[in-house]
């Protein structure tokens, strides 16, 4: 069994030309914090928010491929987790890293991609 512990992350995704569009509605009219993504992400483009503990994660798609919009959970032990989820027979795939946090995705049944993390200590 998998413990997770919160969600730590929602994403949605915009075509090229909605990153202005997207910051003037999930920062101004919506009145979310934008934060700074990590290096490693920034040339994919796009913004992150912040709306209490919980992320909002704005991604830039071509086409806003609905396979990039995932939720993420933050869970006690990454390692652990992936290992119970391969073991059950689930398609997982491991993503770009980011530093201070260990992650990877898994697929469900109907292929909705799911991100599991853990923040480094």
């Amino acid at each position: 069994m998998i413990s997770l512990r919160r969600i730590d992350h929602v994403q949605v995704c915009v075509p090229p030309d909605g990153e202005e569009r997207a910051r003037e509605f999930y920062g101004d009219l919506l009145g979310l914090a934008e934060i700074p993504k990590p290096q490693s992400l920034r040339a994919n483009g796009g913004s992150w928010y912040r709306a209490g503990d919980v992320e909002l994660h704005v991604g830039v798609e071509p086409e806003t491929d609905p396979s990039r919009r995932h939720p993420a959970f933050e869970v006690a032990d990454v390692d652990a987790a992936r290992e119970y989820l391969e073991a059950n027979g689930v398609r997982t795939k491991d993503d770009t890293p980011i530093p201070d946090r260990s992650r990877f995705s898994f697929y469900d049944p109907w292929d909705n991609r799911i991100e599991l993390l853990a923040y480094d200590e």
